[in-house]
């Protein structure tokens, strides 16, 4: 048996990384794993639970995520894993996942006014974001993208997806040698 193949789809809030992951995923016939859906699985459990970045509960969600992932890559299973990915807080978790797969990182960006508009949407049609700190998110351009010596692609998310997907599926289907 081969190694694992871990896809890891990054980037700032409002980018469009989950649907991206998730398109990607279905395309490879794989899972995904969603460390903001963690998260929400986790709050379901405590009505009185009001986010705050880096808190106790976005902590252990993390925790949890990394968890999950470790599982599936050890026991030989592609995934495609979606979260922030800045730089100084994951590159040492995923670091230590590269010990046990194949790693290959998609980066999304889109312009500040794009992302704000994003997370405004979903703020309204979406009930679970009480899990996240939304309201403390800057849209700033401190974003530290992550940096690793891994095979890397630069995917722009303003309009559709550039490269497109047949691309972005490509990238990570050649990570696993087909």
């Amino acid at each position: 048996m081969g190694r694992a193949v871990l896809v890891v789809v990054s980037g700032a809030a409002g980018v469009g990384k989950t649907s991206l992951a998730r398109g990607v995923a279905r395309r490879l016939g794989c899972p995904v794993v969603v460390r903001d859906e963690i998260k929400q699985g986790l709050v379901l459990a405590d009505d009185g639970y009001r986010a705050e970045p880096g808190d106790a509960m976005t902590r252990h969600a993390t925790e949890v995520f990394f968890d999950v992932l470790r599982v599936m890559l050890d026991a030989g299973c592609a995934v495609v894993a979606e979260a922030a990915f800045q730089d100084r807080v994951w590159n040492p978790r995923l670091t230590a996942l590269s010990e046990l797969a194949d790693v290959r990182i998609i980066r999304c960006d889109a312009p500040q006014e794009v992302r704000r508009e994003r997370v405004a949407r979903r703020l309204e049609a979406d009930g679970h974001r009480r899990a996240h700190a939304d309201h403390s998110l800057t849209f700033q351009d401190g974003f530290q993208r992550v940096e690793m010596d891994v095979p890397t692609l630069d995917v722009d998310t303003s309009d559709g997806y550039r490269p497109g997907m047949d691309e972005i599926v490509a990238f990570a289907r050649g990570f696993a040698g087909r």
